[in-house]
């Protein structure tokens, strides 16, 4: 912070009291936060927090996200805006993850910078106790921020690739007895959910909840996903015999080998076996229904590994707009989420 007789912003006055506090500066003059306790600290004051969004939402003009007019009034005393084309008011949630949320941003921008860098993820308990909020609260928030954490690109990957499949999910066993019945009766896969899996080696990793593994299914997400004449390593299962076509497909037989030269999906392996501790470990249980926003957010922090705890909380700020879910969605009561 600042020492002792060291001056004001401005140079004209000494301060005669050793502490100093963030929001005595301009916004654009504080040093952005780099760990968690300067983020907290960072993010106490409600005018820091609101400059900071602003900034990150539209970092050129402010936008209408109702007609996209950039031309509009601001109204200093409830800080909203008026557009000037369409008439209407909107604050700085309107059409954002935090629309209708009666908490504050300073609650949501650690809960983001927690979750955007939290290796093994955070259950809305903790969060709840860490925030004061209610369970449910934190519950909702924190799948709110898996949806903005989603990855629509529709660039194709290149390189070497990593496609390979996987079972989420708990043991049949260990299920109540109602529970085993109701799997068996409506699932061929004891109660698992299947993932398909994409991994670029040196780049980012793509999933998707599917139905089954046949040739059909899993083919097309590669297809889909992968430019043609990419290699493409999996291991023996039949399904993916129809990738020869449009890709140097090379396979691996687990049962004999894991590894042939540069033939293997162990970072897709890895890949899963962090998604798998982090559901166990943290999450414990997660309803198959809800199961793709979990992919989403361990693919935002795989994606992001190279960069710092404040690179991945900006550029999650940065995803925001135009994503939004209700409770009732989430909850299943209207539509899917």
């Amino acid at each position: 912070m600042r020492r002792r007789g060291s001056p004001w912003p401005d140079g004209n006055n000494i301060l005669d009291s050793e502490e100093f506090f963030l929001y005595d500066l301009p916004v654009s003059k504080i040093q952005q936060p780099k760990t968690l306790l300067e983020a907290v600290r960072y993010f106490a004051d409600a005018d820091v927090c609101f400059e900071f969004v602003k900034r990150m939402r539209w970092p050129e003009k402010v936008t209408c996200p109702m007609c996209g007019c950039n031309e509009h009034s601001f109204l200093s005393t409830r800080k909203m805006w008026q557009c000037k084309s369409c008439k209407k008011q909107f604050s700085i949630k309107k059409g954002t993850i935090f629309e209708d949320s009666p908490l504050k941003l300073d609650k949501w921008l650690i809960a983001m910078w927690l979750i955007a860098n939290a290796k093994n993820g955070i259950s809305s308990y903790e969060l709840h106790r860490s925030l004061g909020i209610t369970q449910k609260s934190a519950w909702f928030m924190l799948h709110r921020i898996r949806l903005a954490m989603q990855n629509k690109s529709i660039e194709k990957l290149g390189g070497q690739i990593e496609a390979d499949e996987t079972y989420v999910g708990g043991k049949l066993g260990n299920m109540h007895v109602r529970k085993q019945k109701e799997v068996r009766e409506n699932s061929s896969f004891a109660g698992k959910t299947i993932v398909s899996g994409i991994l670029q080696r040196g780049g980012e990793v793509r999933t998707k909840v599917v139905q089954n593994t046949k040739r059909n299914t899993l083919c097309s997400e590669v297809e889909k996903n992968v430019n043609p004449g990419a290699q493409v390593f999996t291991d023996d299962l039949s399904s993916y015999d129809r990738l020869d076509n449009n890709f140097r497909h090379a396979t691996v037989n687990h049962q004999i080998e894991f590894v042939n030269g540069d033939v293997h999906t162990n970072s897709l392996e890895g890949f899963w076996s962090q998604v798998k501790r982090t559901i166990s470990g943290t999450y414990v249980s997660v309803e198959p229904v809800h199961l793709s926003r979990y992919l989403d957010e361990a693919c935002y922090r795989y994606n992001n590994r190279k960069g710092n705890d404040a690179d991945r909380f900006e550029m999650l700020t940065g995803m925001v707009s135009g994503k939004r879910t209700a409770y009732a969605q989430l909850t299943r009561k209207v539509g899917a989420a």
